[in-house]
């Protein structure tokens, strides 16, 4: 017990804290996941996010704190993302012979995954910039934050609801298509990574190779298309 204590306090006062308590969350959570069959509601990201949650609330440890450990994780995102463009070039002749209806269909997704958000917020009177963050929350953390600071949001509040839509859809997409009866992995792997973006994209990636590569082109879509699109919606219509 005394030796638990010193390793404790060591971690608590170095960045290794944020880095071991990520990766021992994810573990634990992973290793459940999979003894479990891999339920979408027992996503190992979902869980990570709760328990580090408790852990950084329960400690008090500031999130700047936790974080200073945890970036060399987070600096992984960005190569982990360009990966997801291999299952996409392995079926190129494929995809491109679908290249009008993927960018059509991920117009419509993108266009009703912002319009939705953005109609409950006003039918909730939600002030100007809370739209503003809640729009690109079908796009990836980091461009929809981006998309967000240009609309006039919370950069910070629009990743939260990005990482939130992610987490969401990867909990309940198998669900809701098993009830529309869609069974075709390429259109599943798409509508997830529309809607779900990266944390869509993973899970896609785990069901099935052809899904988890339409799910990385619809990603990559939904960013090209919110970031050229988006301002550019928000300026000509004066909705904000």
């Amino acid at each position: 017990m005394h030796d638990f204590v010193e390793l404790w306090v060591y971690l608590s006062a170095t960045p290794l804290y944020g880095l071991t308590a990520t990766l021992v969350a994810y573990v634990i959570a992973h290793g459940v996941y999979s003894r479990l069959g891999q339920p979408p509601w027992a996503n190992p990201v979902l869980w990570t996010v709760v328990a580090l949650a408790l852990l950084l609330g329960a400690t008090g440890m500031p999130y700047p704190t936790y974080f200073s450990g945890a970036q060399f994780i987070h600096f992984l995102l960005g190569p982990a993302v360009v990966a997801l463009a291999w299952p996409m070039w392995q079926r190129r002749t494929e995809l491109r012979a679908r290249v009008w209806p993927l960018l059509l269909a991920a117009l419509a997704g993108g266009t009703a995954a912002a319009g939705s958000a953005v109609a409950i917020g006003w039918a909730f009177d939600l002030p100007a910039e809370l739209l503003a963050s809640l729009a690109p929350k079908s796009v990836t953390a980091p461009v929809a934050m981006g998309i967000a600071a240009q609309l006039g949001g919370i950069p910070a509040l629009a990743a939260v609801f990005a990482v939130l839509t992610g987490l969401v859809g990867a909990v309940s997409a198998k669900y809701l298509l098993d009830a529309l009866r869609i069974t075709s992995p390429e259109i599943r792997g798409f509508a997830l990574g529309t809607a779900s973006h990266g944390v869509g994209a993973a899970r896609a990636m785990q069901v099935h190779p052809a899904a988890g590569a339409y799910a990385a082109l619809a990603l990559g879509l939904q960013v090209l298309l919110a970031a050229l699109l988006m301002p550019l919606a928000v300026m000509l219509l004066k909705i904000f």
